[in-house]
């Protein structure tokens, strides 16, 4: 299947934003080692497909609200069709169908990015200066655009360059490896961190799932990815980094937002005692950074309102002191009234 289509989508937005930046008067050439236009055109890029994709996002939320609920439902068909996996997914289904909740609306926002990931990884990989002219104007380019882009520049790196690329490819571009190198480096640690943080964001406010599976999932997304940058990063043009830093920056706040408007259902399970806190406080978080259902701030560390004591009643001074008379409570009382004869 072709993906000329979202080559020309990404490149018409890339173009779309960059004529604005044009033409409220953002330079062009380089201020600070750097194309600015074209710098705001990919970040503004991801504000685009994130107001598109925003009312997914919130039905997302609602969905992994939904799915959190129906988790003692799901419990019990488990053990009531245990051993028949046929019925067992049967019952499933026709629960999520009654509930209105459907497993896969949470991966649907990251699965429309998908493509427009690779279209913008495609467009920065092919500006490349050494290109045939018929070549620079596909995807709805001029050549006038196509050669103000190649030579964009991020803190004097190109933003086509990245942290794998060989000596001839930063010699067709005229770049310094030494300087591609640390920026790429610097920028694929602040990707591999900004990653963790969204996912830990939303781990932190739903707690961790019951089910095997998905807390696999879990933690695949909470380590496994952010690691696995660390390699596929250096294969990333500087461009396509920006963005990812860009779309994270955006998500953790945009979770933050959704989170604190849809908050997540009580759960039974993650009630605990004032001793299991205390450990936790102390010794837990260095154990587990991601604790169940925290309520708070980006991190989850806003303490939770202290329980209700139980005032303790002292016994020993209620008891009667040695060699006191014995204190009858019906001496003195008021005789109750006779009936009349």
């Amino acid at each position: 299947m072709s993906l000329d289509w979202i080559y020309y989508a990404i490149s018409w937005i890339l173009l779309r934003w960059h004529a604005l930046w044009d033409a409220i008067g953002v330079p062009d050439g380089r201020v600070l080692g750097t194309n600015w236009a074209w710098v705001l055109s990919i970040f503004f890029l991801v504000v685009t497909l994130r107001v598109i994709l925003f009312p997914v996002f919130v039905k997302q939320i609602k969905s992994q609200r939904a799915m959190q609920a129906l988790q003692p439902k799901v419990k019990a068909l488990q053990e009531k069709h245990k051993g028949d996996r046929e019925t067992l997914q049967k019952e499933m289904m026709e629960l999520y169908k009654v509930e209105k909740a459907n497993p896969l609306m949470g991966c649907l926002p990251m699965v429309l990015q998908i493509p427009v990931f690779l279209g913008l990884f495609h467009v920065l990989r092919h500006l490349q200066p050494d290109l045939p002219e018929r070549l620079k104007t596909i995807y709805g380019w001029s050549l006038e655009q196509f050669t103000s882009a190649s030579g964009a520049h991020l803190f004097n790196a190109p933003i086509s360059a990245k942290f794998g690329s060989t000596d001839a490819e930063l010699a067709v571009l005229g770049a310094d490896g030494t300087t591609v190198k640390i920026l790429a480096g610097v920028l694929v640690l602040v990707m591999m961190g900004t990653t963790f943080l969204t996912s830990r964001q939303m781990i932190l406010k739903t707690g961790w799932a019951e089910d095997p599976q998905q807390k696999m999932i879990q933690r695949l997304m909470l380590y496994g990815i952010p690691f696995s940058l660390l390699i596929s990063g250096s294969l990333f043009p500087i461009g396509v980094v920006i963005y990812w830093v860009t779309n994270n920056l955006f998500t953790l706040g945009q979770q933050q937002w959704v989170l604190r408007k849809f908050p997540p259902p009580p759960m039974a399970g993650n009630k605990s005692t004032s001793a299991t806190r205390a450990a936790n406080a102390t010794s837990g978080d260095l154990k587990n950074p991601v604790q169940p259902g925290r309520t708070g701030g980006l991190f989850g560390r806003k303490s939770a309102a202290p329980e209700p004591v139980t005032p303790v009643v002292d016994t020993k001074a209620l008891a009667p002191k040695p060699g006191a008379k014995p204190v009858n409570p019906k001496k003195g009382a008021r005789p109750a009234n006779k009936p009349k004869g």
